[in-house]
């Protein structure tokens, strides 16, 4: 394929649609519809991020016997969804500093210990040029409701056992349901 322009459609509050031109192999002319959180892209290297726009957390609680799962009501598809707690970096955050708050506000719970970090990857790569950053380690408190009318979410803490019942009967983002899979193999 060979990039031939970007046009900006559409600006929003947190996303903005574009459409790429490029032609195939070929030498068809097409357009891709993408969404990104940038809202100035203008060339093929704008739509390559330099830097995470959000994060994901991965936890397990102190004894890491069990792995922090949110389920959330996602308008997108209109429906509950088991999700990791993620959300954007906010400008002049680092991903740690981001994945301590949005835990925080998310679950009330403290992000007491991270142990490691997964280097960016796509949220939604057949749309979007959206990238996060998995922050990986422990947590512990007392489940608090989100701080944001926005989100309505549902922490909660779950066995190998638990997820593996969980996977044949709900549904998961993608990143999730991955992770899920294996951890609940171990």
């Amino acid at each position: 394929m060979e990039f031939k322009g970007i046009e900006k459609k559409e600006s929003g509050k947190f996303i903005t649609r574009y459409d790429i031109e490029y032609e195939t192999t070929d030498g068809k002319k097409k357009i891709y519809e993408m969404i990104s959180r940038n809202p100035d892209i203008k060339n093929f290297e704008g739509l390559h991020g330099k830097r995470a726009d959000a994060v994901v957390i991965i936890v397990t609680d102190e004894k890491d016997e069990k792995i922090l799962i949110d389920r959330e009501f996602r308008l997108a598809p209109g429906e509950w969804v088991y999700n990791f707690p993620a959300g954007l970096i906010d400008p002049g955050e680092t991903p740690e500093i981001s994945a301590k708050r949005e835990l925080l506000e998310e679950t009330g719970l403290e992000l007491y210990e991270i142990v490691d970090f997964i280097d960016t990857s796509y949220s939604a790569v057949g749309f979007s040029n959206e990238t996060n950053v998995c922050v990986v380690g422990k947590a512990r408190g007392t489940f608090m409701p989100s701080t944001s009318t926005l989100e309505e979410i549902e922490p909660g803490w779950y066995t190998k056992e638990q997820v593996r019942a969980l996977l044949k009967t709900e549904k998961f983002a993608a990143r999730t349901q991955a992770f899920c899979y294996m951890w609940s193999r171990k």
